[in-house]
């Protein structure tokens, strides 16, 4: 084989061998930690075990044990084999330990549940290429393997598969032409909410140089709500959320317990609160422990100061979710009603919501209220925390409508995905359609350059945001910097606190 073809690179636990690819040494599924199966099932990530010779690094290792994702009724897709769930990819233009170029690490979303980096949605090609830089994907564990509160297992095992994977980078990336010293990591939704997570947590001290946030969920559960959701999710299985009766269960059967709830979730409105009407069972659990407090908190008191972030958000998030509830066009007022006092910020949120926005009609409220509670306050609030804490941020909204359906989905959940990418499939053709316009092609220009030159520099191309000013990106085809332009909305939350989500008997 030739080398130039085949590049290789030594890493702690062995040799890779990769492949050329569009002027990139690229390697798939290198194993960062053992696959957590076994005796290591539900447990911390364990630390991968070494091999002789040259390892063919070409493929890349199977995805999690997860939900599907797909139209309500569609056929599921093929069980993936392999337990060598937890690997990573790395896009690099050179094999040379001396070029120490920046790092760019992609945090995958899916609701907690679902996702997985060999997605063609997330192909580190463009990013690598227009931004001379080194970009890693990897896997993670997701829904009951990695999320749901199980006795005898420490909590948030998909997050420390995340700081695992973070210590690969800074242990193995010089060899692949990374600078260990210069890591971005970059993530979207779950993903976004997952850098959050790692950003107040001691263990991933150290591994994050910036970040780069899209769309940040504010669902954090406290222990007592998490605990509650594991007694259903395992009870769809006549089992208890222990480690000593879920290990017997085939991981790959495991997902239809928490699908089968996600179904009727909304039955456990009066313990579970407004969760019990988003679409997943999982989130990141303040245990005390892997995670000592909510992203907010933490940050306000300083926790990731010494971390550069971009945080930001879509205009308007969750339009896509009205879509695939089959929402569109049929939400009434009484929907509108419930729902304000539901996710709104006080008891009188419905009256207030009103008042902030007299035009609005009832499915604009609905989508609203949703959308700032989901992501759009939380992610604003990330920026303001960090700030607070004594550190730097930068907040972005798009404001892009998505081309497709005749622009009816607006600058919705995912649409910065393909744009962050320079990719459209999947999701992307979904929302931009089969073939990107010169306008979508010009914003992803625009924020790949943004993005890259953040992590080159720790500066985005506009003002730092400050409570004084609150400057802003507004990512349109012709990028503007604005005050933050969701005013309303910001008074209507300035006096909401972002905890944990706690259980509750009424």
């Amino acid at each position: 084989m030739s080398s130039a073809e085949f590049p290789e690179a030594g890493t702690k636990t062995g040799a890779v061998r990769g492949r050329l690819e569009d002027g990139l040494a690229v390697f798939r599924g290198i194993p960062y930690a053992q696959p957590p199966v076994g005796a290591a099932r539900f447990a911390a990530p364990r630390p991968a075990e070494r091999w002789d010779g040259v390892r063919e690094a070409f493929a890349f290792g199977p995805p999690p044990p997860q939900e599907p994702f797909g139209p309500e009724g569609a056929p599921p897709g093929p069980v993936p084999t392999g337990d060598d769930w937890l690997t990573v990819n790395v896009w690099t233009p050179e094999v040379d330990p001396a070029a120490r170029r920046p790092v760019m690490v992609w945090f995958y979303g899916g609701a907690y549940k679902f996702g997985s980096a060999d997605d063609p949605a997330y192909d580190g090609g463009r990013l690598a290429r227009d931004g001379e830089l080194v970009v890693v994907t990897f896997n993670y564990r997701v829904g009951v393997e990695g999320f749901l509160r199980i006795e005898g297992a420490p909590a948030n095992r998909g997050l420390l598969d995340q700081v695992a994977a973070l210590e690969w980078v800074r242990e193995n990336i010089t060899a692949f032409g990374g600078d260990p010293d210069q890591v971005t990591v970059f993530g979207e939704s779950a993903g976004a909410g997952s850098i959050a997570a790692l950003m107040a947590m001691p263990s991933a001290r150290g591994l994050i140089h910036r970040a780069i946030a899209q769309s940040v969920p504010g669902t954090f559960f406290s222990d007592a709500l998490a605990a509650d959701i594991a007694e259903v999710v395992a009870g769809e299985l006549g089992l208890r959320p222990t480690v000593e009766d879920l290990s017997g269960v085939d991981p790959r059967k495991l997902p239809g317990a928490g699908a089968a709830l996600s179904t009727r979730m909304r039955e456990y409105v009066h313990r579970w609160g407004a969760v019990a009407l988003t679409p997943t069972p999982y989130s990141p659990v303040v245990d005390g422990e892997v995670l000592p407090a909510t992203p907010w908190a933490a940050l306000a008191d300083g926790a990731a100061r010494e971390v550069e972030l971009i945080a930001g958000h879509n205009r308007d998030e969750y339009r896509l979710f009205v879509l695939l509830g089959g929402l569109l066009g049929r939400v009434d007022e009484g929907l509108a009603s419930s729902t304000l006092g539901l996710f709104g910020p006080a008891a009188d949120a419905e009256q207030a919501y009103r008042a902030a926005f007299p035009d609005a009609s009832a499915e604009y409220l609905f989508e609203l209220v949703q959308s700032d509670w989901l992501f759009r306050m939380p992610s604003l609030r990330l920026a303001e925390a960090q700030v607070a804490g004594g550190g730097p941020a930068h907040l972005y909204e798009l404001t892009w409508p998505a081309p497709a359906n005749g622009g009816l989905l607006g600058a919705c959940h995912g649409l910065d995905v393909p744009l962050t990418f320079g990719v459209y499939g999947g999701l992307g053709a979904m929302l931009i359609g089969p073939e990107p316009t010169p306008e979508t092609e010009t914003l992803s220009a625009h924020i790949r350059a943004a993005w890259t030159a953040f992590a080159r520099t720790g500066d985005p191309g506009w003002p730092g945001y400050d409570t004084e000013h609150r400057l802003v990106r507004l990512l349109d085809v012709e990028p503007t910097v604005a005050p933050y332009p969701e005013e309303a909305s910001r008074r209507l939350w300035e006096r909401h606190t972002f905890e944990a989500l706690a259980l509750t008997t009424e």
